[in-house]
């Protein structure tokens, strides 16, 4: 259970490092208000969007009660894949792994195209993103928690096959 929350974890927190110092070079930048406005909507909207509808409400419980399931039916490439089977690209139903592939895929997109913005713009969408990212390392969390002490309140499904 560990392996696999805490290499979803690294991965989630490897990516705020990554982007937090663009975010911060806005100190840096000349902003108008419009780029004040901005910034203050993209926070604002990755919180909500990201954070609280993506990691909160689904993929948070979902990689938790994954791991849950994994800690109580381990098989030997599932342990060693932890992560991978926490996110749901392995051992789930067919519906989980194409949204699995189908969100990683469009999250790949938006970094390539976020590259190519230039400053401010680029540091108010990620300064979003990390807002976004941060809430779902801090959901993950929450979500550990309540399941060390009452797994029957993770009402999630594993979404592994013959999952019913």
């Amino acid at each position: 259970m560990a392996w696999g929350i805490g290499g979803v974890l690294f991965l989630l927190i490897f990516a705020i490092f990554r982007l937090a110092p663009v975010a911060l070079e806005l100190e840096n930048s000349d902003m108008s208000e419009v780029h004040w406005l901005a910034l203050v909507f993209s926070v604002i909207y990755m919180a909500y969007a990201e954070g609280y509808k993506g990691f909160h409400l689904g993929f948070a419980p979902r990689v938790v009660v994954r791991a849950r399931y994994l800690a109580t039916n381990p098989r030997p490439l599932h342990v060693l894949l932890a992560p991978l089977f926490c996110m749901g690209y392995i051992y789930a139903t067919r519906r989980r792994q194409i949204l699995s592939i189908a969100l990683t895929t469009m999250i790949i997109c938006f970094v390539l195209i976020a590259r190519s913005i230039p400053q401010p713009w680029r540091g108010i969408v990620d300064a979003g993103v990390v807002v976004g990212l941060g809430l779902g390392v801090l959901s993950i969390a929450y979500f550990l928690i309540i399941s060390s002490r009452d797994p029957s309140r993770l009402k999630v499904s594993a979404e592994v096959p013959g999952d019913s």
